[in-house]
């Protein structure tokens, strides 16, 4: 498996991971109720505080999710990404990634994809 990286929405920051030669940073993945999850020390796997960005975004999309981390997040990717028959253009919401606990959740954007994969600098 690869890394999954973004860019921080308020600052616009790649968001490294553990193993890259940038330091880590606090972000905080918040969705569409207000729910945060605030990770320190972010390991390039999807995962904030706990909680999976894919999942969270199958979740916030009401899919079909059944607590089965793989499968869910397997209906987020499909979700921004689309499957192997093509690019899905369904219109979707996604959590919000930030560095600040204030930035609030907004259904304008989505966090950018990280062309570094937050370890390729």
């Amino acid at each position: 498996m690869g890394f999954f990286s973004w860019k921080t929405m308020d600052t616009n920051k790649s968001i490294s991971n553990e193993s890259s030669n940038r330091p880590t940073f606090k972000v905080v993945m918040k969705d569409n109720k207000g729910n945060k999850w605030v990770e320190e020390n972010y390991e390039g796997y999807g995962l904030f505080g706990g909680k999976d960005y894919y999942q969270l975004l199958a979740e916030m999309n009401g899919l079909e999710v059944n607590g089965d981390v793989d499968h869910d997040r397997g209906l987020g990717i499909d979700l921004i990404y689309g499957s192997e028959e093509g690019t899905n253009n369904t219109p979707f919401i996604s959590p919000s990634l930030s560095e600040s606990e204030n930035y609030e959740w907004s259904n304008r954007e989505h966090a950018k994809d990280c062309e570094y994969q937050g370890y390729f600098y």
